[in-house]
């Protein structure tokens, strides 16, 4: 197994570590508003919106992070396919990452209600007031809030495969205090001669 040699630009790394646990905590939120009383949705949707907002304007942050400093490249002896699917579902998170706020922002929109940010911040509407289309926008919110959750799933999935199972090097190079002086997640350092 080869391993890569350069780990992410710091700036890339800072920006996942920032909207991991962001991530996280509004896929926790979501599910919590999906199953609770009126008085503790309330306050889950009062740190919902604003919370989406950060992780969108963060993800647009990170797009242009990553355009400017390409991930390094995966081990040469990963099959093409599972580079190939490498590469799509970090698009495909960071597609899912920038629906879910518009999509928010779209449905608040259609049903009238604005999306307040705090400190006085309200953002216009993007979509004409609509019934029927508020409808359509909650469940295509909701759908791709599972979509989002499971791809979230796999990505945390495939990076513990390349770090308790490859040992390649991968996911060290986004978690660089995995980094050992024997060069592989995991592994001991090698001993002193």
């Amino acid at each position: 197994m080869s391993t890569p040699t350069t780990p992410f630009h710091p700036k890339a790394r800072l920006l996942h570590w920032l909207m991991a646990p962001l991530v996280i905590a509004m896929l926790f939120i979501g599910i919590g508003m999906l199953s609770t009383t009126s008085s503790a949705y309330a306050l889950l949707l009062a740190i919902h919106k604003p919370l989406g907002a950060a992780i969108g304007m963060l993800l647009l942050l990170r797009i242009v992070v990553r355009l400017r400093h390409p991930p390094p490249p995966l081990p040469a002896d990963l099959p093409a396919w599972q580079q190939r699917a490498a590469h799509g579902s970090h698009w495909l998170l960071y597609a899912l990452l920038l629906l879910m706020p518009l999509s928010g922002w779209a449905m608040l929109s259609a049903a009238g209600y604005p999306v307040t940010l705090g400190a006085g911040i309200v953002l216009p509407p993007i979509m004409p007031r609509d019934a029927g289309l508020f409808a359509w926008l909650r469940g295509a919110h909701h759908w791709l809030a599972l979509l989002l959750f499971a791809t979230f799933l796999l990505h945390l999935a495939a990076a513990l495969f390349h770090g308790l199972i490859r040992r390649d090097g991968v996911l060290a190079s986004m978690a660089p205090w995995l980094r050992r002086r024997g060069g592989r997640e995991g592994n001991p350092p090698a001993p002193a001669q």
